[in-house]
C-alpha cells in the first residue's frame, strides 16, 4: 500500500516517492542564470523535454520568468506567452509526462494546468499573488512550497538570520498549515537554496535538511549549478556539474525525495549510487 505522504496525485497520475525522483528544469526564458535562451522555440523545447524524459526525469518543470538574484518580474502576459505554448506542446507530444509550472502567479498556474500541467512550483509561497493558494486548492494539484527571504530583485542583499534552519522550518510549518486549511492535499517542501541566503546559510540548511522531515512532507532540493557551489569553488555555473552532483548526494543522505536539476542523467546516477549505498549494512 502506498504511503499517502510519499505519493503525489498529479491530476489522477500517481507519482511514488518511495524512491527519490528527478525534476528536470526546462526554462523558456531568455535570461535564466544557466540556460537562458536555449529553449525558446517549439522544436528546441520538445527536443529538451524528450531528452530529459529519456534520461529518467519524472517531472518536467517549465518556467517562463527568471528568478535569479536581481531579476525583475516580467509582465504576466509575457510569461503566459512563454509558458502556455511550451506546456501545450510538451503535453501534446508526451501526454504521459508530468509537467510542473514554475510560477508565482495564479492566472499562469490556472492556464498552465488547463494546458496540461499537473504541479505548481512557486518560489514566493503565495506572497507575490495572494490568489495563488486558493487557486492551487481549487485546481487540486500538488504544490511546491518554497522559502525565500525578500524578493528576487533584492534577496541576495545581505540576507540575515539568527537561526536559518529554525526560521525556515517555522515558515514552512506556518504556510503548510494555511495550505492544508484551504484543502491543498499534496505539499512539497523546498527550503529555497540560494533564495535570500548567504553561502553559509545554504550549507547550514543542507547539513540540517533532515530536520524538515518532521513535517512529514516530501523535500525538494534545488541545488543545481547554484552560486553556493560556484562561490566556494571559484567557478561559473557552466562548470558546476561536479559540485552539483556532490551536493545532490548529501541532499539524498539528508532525506530529499526530489532533486530539481538541469542535468537529469547525472542526478539519476547519483540516486542509483545512493540507493546502492543504502542497501549495504
Amino acid at each position: 500500500m502506498l504511503n499517502p505522504r510519499l505519493t503525489l496525485n498529479c491530476r489522477g497520475h500517481l507519482i511514488s516517492l518511495d524512491r527519490p525522483i528527478v525534476m528536470g528544469i526546462l526554462n523558456v526564458t531568455p535570461d535564466s542564470f544557466f540556460d537562458g535562451g536555449q529553449y525558446s522555440g517549439r522544436d528546441a523545447i520538445l527536443a529538451r523535454a524528450e531528452q530529459m524524459l529519456e534520461e529518467g526525469a519524472a517531472i518536467l518543470d517549465v518556467g517562463g520568468m527568471s528568478t535569479r538574484p536581481g531579476a525583475a518580474p516580467v509582465p504576466e502576459a509575457e510569461e503566459l506567452q512563454r509558458v502556455i505554448p511550451a506546456v501545450e506542446a510538451i503535453h501534446q507530444a508526451f501526454p504521459e509526462a508530468i509537467i510542473s509550472v514554475d510560477t508565482v502567479r495564479a492566472r499562469v498556474a490556472q492556464e498552465s494546468v488547463g494546458a496540461g500541467a499537473a504541479i505548481v512550483n512557486d518560489i514566493s509561497a503565495g506572497r507575490m499573488d495572494e490568489a495563488l493558494y486558493a487557486t492551487v486548492a481549487a485546481l487540486d494539484v500538488p504544490y511546491v512550497l518554497m522559502h525565500m527571504q525578500g524578493m528576487p530583485r533584492d534577496m541576495q542583499k545581505e540576507p540575515y538570520y539568527e537561526d536559518v534552519v529554525r526560521e525556515v522550518l517555522d515558515f514552512l510549518i506556518a504556510e503548510a498549515g494555511k495550505l492544508r486549511e484551504l484543502g491543498v492535499k499534496d505539499i512539497i517542501l523546498d527550503p529555497g537554496f540560494g533564495f535570500g541566503k548567504a553561502v553559509r546559510h545554504n550549507y547550514q540548511l543542507l547539513k540540517n535538511l533532515h530536520v524538515f522531515q518532521i513535517l512529514d512532507y516530501p523535500i525538494l532540493a534545488g541545488l543545481s549549478r547554484k552560486s553556493m557551489i560556484n562561490r566556494v569553488l571559484g567557478i561559473q555555473a557552466a562548470e558546476a556539474l561536479n559540485g552539483t552532483t556532490a551536493l545532490h548526494m548529501v541532499a539524498l543522505q539528508q532525506g530529499a525525495k526530489i532533486l530539481r536539476a538541469h542535468d537529469v542523467r547525472p542526478a539519476i546516477e547519483t540516486i542509483k549510487l545512493w540507493e546502492q549505498l543504502e542497501m549495504v549494512e
